[in-house]
């Protein structure tokens, strides 16, 4: 998230844009801003064709060992603040066995109506550790997920904190969520296949988000847009441009070196009683 005060990236960013990915997902305002603040009714459809959208989202997605695409991350607060962020960069992730990794570098930043300026930091999480480096502040930031013998996989360590479409199953999704599928130019080859899920009462996302749509892609099956909504009104807005999958990634994407002189602060694993809360949304 976005700390308000100081516009400073929270670590659970690199959790939302994954897919708000996917990689939620994949979480995409600027023009689309007013489409995200006022979507569309959603268009009455039969819940088995829901389910075959989601089924065929799964299945691709349980295919899925590589990925990379621009990513463009725009975080829109209403009146009183009436402020944008706007974030592009490029994201990568792998999976090798059961261990996987994930990198987000970020090189440009646009905020309000302000010139685009350069804007360089990074996110990166190998199963155990997620690193945040920022170049502004010339600080780097380390919390530890997961023991060193058992490492999480990237998407499971971003859906604690959100419902990563197409890596949540069916059933669960539908306990959490009433979810449409709207109808567009049904027509047009082109047009992406759009999924309204609206947050239930009881739902253990009621406190964060009041409805979430994604995009997806028919050519790769996989979510091309993610717009959330969250209970304070603020909007996530992920587009996932130009996406390569299953082909092959350098190692060395993954590789990085701390810049000298930065400051680094590191945070160890917290035990399990305080994580349990965090891990209720995958359970």
């Amino acid at each position: 998230m976005f700390d308000k005060a100081s516009g400073i990236i929270h670590r659970n960013t690199l959790a939302n844009v994954l897919l708000f990915l996917l990689l939620t997902t994949g979480p995409l305002r600027g023009g689309c801003a007013a489409e995200g603040t006022k979507p569309s009714s959603p268009n009455d459809v039969s819940a088995d064709a829901v389910d075959k959208v989601l089924s065929r989202l799964k299945q691709r997605t349980e295919q899925l060992e590589s990925y990379q695409a621009r990513i463009e991350y725009l975080f829109v607060q209403p009146a009183p603040f009436d402020s944008t962020r706007l974030m592009k960069g490029v994201l990568y992730y792998q999976k090798v066995g059961d261990k996987s990794n994930l990198r987000l570098n970020f090189d440009s930043l646009k905020q309000d109506d302000e010139r685009t300026q350069k804007h360089k930091e990074q996110f990166i999480f190998d199963g155990v550790w997620l690193t945040q480096i920022d170049y502004q502040l010339e600080q780097v930031n380390r919390y530890q997920q997961a023991e060193p013998n058992e490492p999480v996989n990237a998407f499971e360590l971003a859906r604690r904190n959100f419902p990563i479409i197409g890596f949540t199953k069916v059933e669960e999704l539908k306990t959490e969520f009433e979810i449409e599928l709207v109808e567009g130019k049904a027509s047009e080859p082109s047009e992406p296949v759009r999924l309204h899920l609206k947050v239930r009462p009881d739902s253990v996302y009621k406190d964060s988000y009041t409805a979430i749509d994604v995009w997806i892609d028919k050519k790769t099956d996989l979510p091309a847009k993610i717009v959330a909504v969250t209970t304070e009104a603020d909007i996530y807005e992920i587009k996932l441009l130009k996406p390569q999958v299953n082909k092959k990634i350098a190692r060395k994407v993954f590789d990085f070196e701390i810049p000298e002189g930065f400051t680094t602060a590191s945070e160890p694993l917290k035990n399990a009683a305080d994580t349990e809360g965090a891990s209720r949304a995958n359970e």
